[in-house]
């Protein structure tokens, strides 16, 4: 075997398709970072708020004023990636997958950029467009990762390279939480670094795009470019010889272009579609409406009012829960299959809430029900992680 080549799932592995991988999940980082960053320094940046509004009003800002500006903080970034969310099909066909995630770097930059120097200029509302801006770049990010891990991915190792994408997420979510310690940028003059290290993996990844190739299967299918296809699958799988990886995508060019095109209406009136469509909405929402970002968004708060004695550590602890099971799904994934570990995590997440929710209500009358809620908020991480979370990328 060549040097720098190696065997995974019987499969060879180029160092170019790592660094393609690696270039790509970059983005999923981001994603995670941004999710997680907003957390534990929200005292500090509240006092921020405060500051600024006695500088330009001079009084005190209004409790639910500060609880809005707040909520609309953290939650501006969701607006923002759900509207993006629905640019990522016409993106990745317009510019192509590679170069839809070089563009959409500028997101990250400009909104990395609007929250690191909010502090600066004395604006909460450089803060929430700056968590607007990021947000549209997460919206894309979630939707291209994926698409191009999965299409440069062999079909053998499609499954757990597909889990990668969640996996960089929960490690971007760790990694913010213990950068948001006090004792490292967690403090009140530190903050907007905290907030603006989200423009280093964007820099990172633009840095190293131009090094991978595009998608083999984009460029055929898509592009109907042979020649650009054959040199990627090349550069992705060593070989010389891609005729046989080649004539798989011309079958599927040639499905694609029997198959005629379909109205978001007609995929609801069709019984050949409905049902297809109807699962995959609720494997979304699922995930989407499954309660694990509130628990990455408030985590420390609820950690707090379940009378957990040091609240930002048990955070970490939920974030280490959340890396090590995202591990654990890659090896289940293609052994128990997406079903089985979707319907296990719900589940598991389901008795887990019934126990948070119990715990938090007897914490009066039983102060070791502290450690009984955590428990289970960390019960319901592992469960997320090993179903809905990585299910929806790895297909």
């Amino acid at each position: 075997m060549p040097a720098g080549f190696q065997q995974l799932g019987g499969e060879t592995v180029t160092g170019t398709f790592v660094l393609s991988v690696f270039t790509a999940v970059l983005g999923s980082l981001d994603f995670g970072y941004n999710i997680g960053v907003i957390n534990a320094p929200q005292k500090i940046i509240e006092q921020e708020y405060n500051a600024t509004w006695i500088q330009r009003y001079g009084e005190p800002i209004p409790a639910g004023t500060l609880t809005s500006l707040w909520s609309l903080s953290v939650a501006i970034f969701s607006i923002g990636g759900m509207l993006s969310s629905f640019c990522v099909g016409f993106v990745s066909e317009w510019l192509g997958r590679r170069k839809g995630m070089l563009i959409n770097n500028m997101f990250a930059f400009v909104g990395g950029s609007l929250m690191g120097l909010s502090k600066l200029c004395r604006s909460f509302e450089m803060l929430i467009l700056g968590r607007f801006v990021i947000g549209l770049y997460c919206g894309l990010a979630s939707g291209l990762t994926p698409m191009y891990v999965g299409e440069i991915a062999p079909t053998s190792l499609r499954g757990a390279l597909g889990t990668l994408h969640q996996l960089a997420i929960v490690t971007g979510i760790l990694i913010a939480q213990i950068l948001g310690l006090e004792s490292l940028l967690g403090v009140e003059h530190l903050w907007p670094i905290l907030l603006g290290l989200a423009i280093v993996p964007a820099v990172l990844q633009m840095a190293l795009l131009p090094f991978c190739p595009e998608s083999p299967r984009f460029l055929y299918i898509v592009r109907c470019q042979e020649h650009q296809a054959k040199r990627g699958l090349r550069r992705l799988t060593g070989r010389q010889e891609v005729s046989s990886m080649l004539a798989e995508m011309k079958e599927e060019k040639r499905k694609m272009d029997m198959e005629r095109k379909v109205s978001i209406l007609e995929l609801f009136r069709s019984t050949l579609y409905r049902q297809p469509i109807i699962i995959s909405i609720m494997l979304q929402l699922s995930q989407q409406l499954s309660g694990v970002n509130a628990i990455f968004y408030y985590s420390t708060s609820i950690f707090m009012k379940a009378g957990v004695q040091s609240p930002v550590y048990a955070t970490i602890g939920a974030g280490v829960v959340n890396c090590a099971f995202t591990v654990v799904s890659l090896f289940l994934i293609e052994r128990m299959g997406r079903r089985t570990l979707h319907m296990l995590g719900l589940g598991g997440m389901s008795i887990c809430a019934v126990i948070m929710t119990m715990a938090l209500a007897l914490l009066e009358r039983v102060p070791w029900m502290s450690y009984i809620s955590m428990l289970a908020i960390f019960g319901f991480v592992a469960f997320f992680e090993i179903g809905p979370g990585p299910i929806l990328g790895s297909s």
